[in-house]
């Protein structure tokens, strides 16, 4: 049987200037335990032998621009010979939701997965900006007919990107099956994310 492959697009950060990204650089916390995240081994073990997981590393993850994460993501494309799964994550997830939104893939995906991805640069900690940003006037009606089915996922204690930007999505897509969680340990810091699993297994179950 024929893997289902799954194109995971992780997050990032962007920056106005070089001036906040320098500043960032010298003021984020570090640390030297290892981060154990849902999208990494977990996903791929949650999942099993039936999918075969891409995770690509997008250019510049600190300091990215939607030019450069634009002409790698079609790169990965062509790889995507049989039928497969989008997933994106944060700036991932709004990288996927401008993408699809203005051009068409070759055939459609049988799932579109966009985990707490904000809408426009109204975030109250962080500046969305480089190219990613969406706007009251942009048309994402391109981004339900590029997948046979949406998810947007969000988090009620999300303090990166909260629930608000839901509304803005909602309002822009007519069936996209939208989830808030009560909670995600904020910004989706969670080491187990089941209820995506059990989605990805039902979205795939007679495929």
């Amino acid at each position: 049987m024929k893997k289902i492959q799954i194109l995971l697009v992780h997050g990032g950060m962007t920056f106005k200037n070089e001036k906040d990204y320098l500043r960032y650089l010298k003021t984020k916390k570090v640390s030297a335990k290892k981060k154990v995240y849902w999208a990494g081994e977990y996903l791929e073990k949650s999942l099993g032998k039936r999918f075969e997981i891409i995770s690509p590393r997008m250019p510049l993850q600190d300091n990215a621009k939607y030019r450069d994460w634009k002409i790698l993501f079609e790169r990965y494309i062509p790889l995507l010979k049989g039928k497969f799964i989008l997933v994106g994550s944060s700036l991932g997830g709004v990288f996927l939701a401008k993408y699809l939104s203005e051009n068409k893939l070759p055939k459609k995906a049988l799932s579109t997965y966009l985990v707490c991805p904000p809408f426009d640069n109204s975030l109250p900690g962080e500046d969305l900006v480089g190219g990613f940003e969406l706007t009251s006037k942009s048309n994402l009606s391109l981004l339900e007919r590029n997948s046979k089915n949406l998810h947007l996922l969000f988090s009620k204690d999300d303090d990166v990107v909260p629930p608000t930007h839901a509304k803005k999505y909602s309002k822009k897509l007519k069936k996209a099956h939208i989830v808030i969680y009560k909670s995600k340990n904020g910004h989706f810091n969670v080491s187990k994310f089941p209820e995506i699993v059990r989605m990805i297994k039902t979205d795939t179950k007679s495929k």
